[in-house]
């Protein structure tokens, strides 16, 4: 249709300046925020462009919704503004029809959202972390202590001293089995135990076990038994925000299992899912404004732009903390900043001019 095309004419050259110059800004941010530290450890200047630029792919999907908002919104308004929306309606075509375009990007700007995010933005952000701790001296070791994991519904519980995971070796182990109704079946203690690639390998291992009333205490050589993976070791040292989608619902799985506290992973996990509906979100939220702006379209559109991205974003983070404390359950924590927003949107588009 003509009118769709004059609308993407009218609608991409402003997004694509937009989305630029708030990739800028979002990558001087990240710069100043961390200027002080750069120049207390006198980290290089083409070490800190080397980390920019590992930032950008994360810049570009922070971007796209508020530049989405503002190019459709400034889009609108201009068309109002000089009358032509006004043409459209006394055409005929509905608002609905004329906006349908607008929001078609938003639903393609979603998939390829999630799909950017989960290909390219975790490991460019993964790999601009650890450029970043290593520039400022800032360790971080995937070795844990004092642990205690759960796994096969609570009936097995493995308490380890000192995890090593270069050498996949757990130091001080101790296995307890237990039966369904929650009772002592036996319990193996090992000096350490080697991950052979199949399961742990068990070095002098002894296991305690009841034989009738009495405790009896004999070498244990089952170690063909123990086939947990080593990275359900190292939970406490994996970073969800540098996980793939599919990789962060294994992690999720894993925690489940181990009848650990999960909450804040699964809500990470759907987070993933609802920041990349984020786009889409805007795009209705853009309609219902546009139009409303008869005066200063630039500087309004930018002004509810940054307004709208402000509260989204403080009302996803109180969500999100009060879905990784339990207050709130983890789906609700990742979405209900979506369907706020979404009913916002569809309030404002009923008062919308057409």
């Amino acid at each position: 249709m003509i009118l769709d095309r004059y609308l993407l004419r009218q609608f991409f050259p402003i997004f694509f300046i937009a989305w630029g110059m708030f990739v800028f800004v979002l990558s001087l941010i990240d710069i100043f925020a961390n200027l002080v530290r750069y120049l207390n450890n006198e980290v290089p200047f083409s070490m800190i462009m080397r980390i920019s630029l590992y930032y950008l792919p994360q810049c570009i999907s922070f971007a796209m919704p508020i530049s989405l908002l503002f190019a459709a919104a400034y889009t609108l308004g201009d068309l109002y503004t000089r009358n032509e929306l006004t043409s459209v309606f006394a055409s005929g075509i509905p608002f609905a029809r004329f906006s349908f375009t607008l929001v078609g990007i938003g639903l393609i700007a979603s998939v390829f959202a999630f799909f950017f995010d989960d290909i390219v933005v975790i490991p460019t952000l993964s790999v601009k972390n650890e450029l970043q701790r290593t520039a400022l001296r800032q360790f971080q070791t995937e070795h844990n202590s004092d642990i205690v994991v759960k796994t096969r519904d609570g009936q097995l519980i493995y308490s380890v001293d000192f995890y090593d995971h270069h050498s996949r070796i757990l130091n001080g182990l101790s296995i307890i089995e237990l039966n369904p109704a929650g009772g002592l079946v036996s319990h193996v203690r090992a000096s350490y135990a080697i991950w052979n690639g199949d399961y742990w390998a068990l070095n002098n291992a002894v296991i305690y076990r009841f034989e009738g009333d009495i405790m009896r205490i004999a070498a244990f050589s089952g170690s063909g038994d123990f086939r947990e993976e080593p990275d359900t070791f190292r939970r406490s040292a994996v970073n969800v925000a540098e996980l793939r989608a599919m990789d962060a619902r294994l992690l999720v799985e894993d925690l489940r299992n181990a009848g650990l506290p999960y909450s804040n992973a699964l809500a990470n996990f759907h987070h993933r899912f609802s920041f990349s509906a984020v786009p889409l979100i805007v795009m209705i939220l853009s309609i219902s404004m546009g139009g409303r702006f008869r005066k200063n379209i630039l500087l309004m559109s930018l002004f509810a732009s940054l307004s709208a991205a402000v509260i989204f974003y403080v009302m996803e983070m109180l969500s999100m903390t009060m879905a990784g404390l339990g207050i709130i359950p983890p789906v609700a924590g990742a979405w209900f900043p979506i369907g706020a927003f979404f009913l916002i949107g569809l309030l404002l588009l009923k008062g919308a001019k057409t």
